[in-house]
């Protein structure tokens, strides 16, 4: 049964839902069944990453159901495209929420989106967790920087880690790897570039590095005439761009086709092989991106071949890694609710999975993974890619810690 009632302040409905069990939603051979809830831009310009994100978590569900992972438990993907945009986010972790038989929702990829989402979240006691987001104030609140650090929304969680590591490690590696004394530093007012920016920023100049100008586009720029007459005139040693790969691609062909010689750089926004195909002057840029190349891991071999055999069309890009784990972590947290309530789904079985993702742990794709008291990921590793001959090479992997959050 679902108990309705208006949420003032989202506009968004509350659903209060007893999770997966009983006779009413047996799925064959007595099994109950549980919706895992997905959310990411499978189409649009950032449908690369998002396809990856959904196909990912899809394999992760089929192998959880292959290996009878959960006794008496048949996992089921429901994948809502969001077209990268807040309002569709909201709206589908609204549809989401409504369906009694989800535990937990896989996403989203933009932080911008996640702000939309994490309400839905908490009103109705559904885990959110997000392979992609790395905006510091969606698990540390908007005082961080204070250190006034509080976890405002209990239901969230992430297997990525954080723009104030992530931009701080390109701050530092862009001083002491690639030896550069002067940077330009674009956003593109988004949620998740201004942040990162800022942490590059910071960090670079903490560093003894000298910002030679700032400057905000929009993401739907594509002709970036003033942008690129700007930076020539300050004559940066590189240019970083907080911001996504479908313009940051635009943009760094222009900036070398405007006499700027120096590499652009980004986050892990910016990280995917459409950037390469968006620019035929990407030779030589860089970008970070969270954890280690799958492709380098040990951990990750069963995951590669695994995805290879599934015969999907698209590549698992970024973040498959991260989304298998995600995805992982919601069945491992079912897992915990069911064994502990003798092999069934307990009436208030949102509210113990989300406390079952606190205490997750295990092995994963990307290595060890674990959720501090924020809902963070304990991996703090970050690597450091340069395009070369049309592909993106690792140059650099560290885990950085910029706090200590104990």
């Amino acid at each position: 049964m679902l108990i309705l009632t208006t949420a003032v302040t989202t506009g968004a409905l509350t659903l209060s839902a007893c999770g997966s069990r009983g006779d009413d939603n047996k799925s064959g051979e007595g099994k109950s069944t549980v919706v895992i809830g997905l959310d990411a831009p499978t189409t649009g310009e950032l449908s690369a990453l998002g396809l990856g994100i959904r196909n990912s978590a899809q394999l992760a569900v089929d192998n959880a159901n292959k290996a009878g992972e959960v006794k008496g438990v048949t996992f089921k993907l429901e994948a809502l495209d969001d077209k990268a945009l807040p309002n569709v986010g909201q709206q589908n972790a609204t549809k989401l929420a409504a369906d009694k038989d989800v535990l937990g929702v896989v996403g989203p990829l933009n932080s911008g989106v996640a702000q939309s989402m994490q309400q839905v979240s908490k009103q109705n006691n559904l885990t959110l967790i997000s392979p992609a987001n790395t905006t510091p104030d969606l698990t540390q609140g908007k005082d961080w920087k204070q250190n006034k650090r509080v976890r405002p929304f209990p239901t969230y969680f992430r297997t990525a880690t954080t723009d104030e590591v992530q931009g701080a490690f390109d701050g530092q590696y862009a001083w002491e790897k690639m030896k550069v004394k002067k940077a330009y530093v674009i956003d593109d007012q988004k949620t998740y570039g201004v942040g990162l920016a800022s942490s590059f920023k910071d960090q670079f100049s903490k560093l003894g590095g000298k910002i030679a100008g700032t400057e905000h586009v929009s993401p739907d720029d594509r002709d970036f005439k003033a942008v690129v007459s700007k930076v020539k005139s300050a004559k940066p040693d590189i240019v970083f761009y907080g911001g996504e790969y479908p313009a940051s691609g635009p943009l760094s062909q222009q900036l070398k086709d405007g006499g700027v010689t120096a590499p652009l750089m980004g986050g892990d926004g910016m990280y995917s092989g459409d950037y390469i195909k968006l620019n035929k002057k990407a030779q030589g840029d860089y970008a970070s991106s969270v954890g280690k190349p799958v492709e380098e891991l040990p951990s990750a071999k069963k995951f590669i071949a695994d995805y290879k055999a599934a015969g999907f069309k698209e590549s698992y890009e970024a973040y498959g890694g991260s989304t298998y784990d995600s995805t992982w972590s919601i069945i491992q947290a079912v897992k915990k609710v069911v064994e502990g309530n003798d092999g069934k789904l307990p009436d208030d079985a949102r509210k113990q999975v989300v406390d079952a993702m606190n205490k997750v742990t295990f092995d994963g794709v990307t290595g060890p993974i674990a959720f501090d008291k924020y809902g963070d990921t304990t991996n703090t590793m970050i690597t450091a890619y340069q395009v070369d001959k049309g592909k993106w090479a690792s140059r650099f992997s560290a885990e950085f810690k910029k706090f200590d959050k104990s």
